[in-house]
């Protein structure tokens, strides 16, 4: 049986069709509670504040800022971070699929 220490996804739901995105989101969010590591390059902001211990928003390479989810999604410190999600969250993108 296959007992991964870490897993990785870049964007799982990016490629999907839209009515299989909860789901997908879902199994991950399962492997979360569940106490499994994962490493997630999402914009689904509703899975990371569910799923996520930690949240780390990145631009070009760098760490701009990093914490709690709801630190870094609801009071961010750095003006880039908040620029960010007030623009991505007024577009109502990343607001999960549930």
């Amino acid at each position: 049986c296959m007992e991964p220490k870490v897993l990785m996804f870049d964007e799982p739901t990016s490629a999907l069709d839209p009515e299989l995105i909860g789901e997908v989101l879902n199994v991950m969010e399962d492997l979360a509670h569940e106490g499994t590591t994962m490493i997630v390059v999402t914009h689904e902001m509703h899975f990371a504040r569910e799923a996520a211990d930690r949240v780390v928003f990145m631009e070009e390479g760098e760490i701009v800022e990093q914490g709690p989810p709801e630190q870094i999604l609801d009071s961010p410190q750095d003006p880039r971070t908040q620029q960010f999600l007030r623009r991505f969250l007024a577009t109502g993108a990343g607001a999960g699929a549930d």
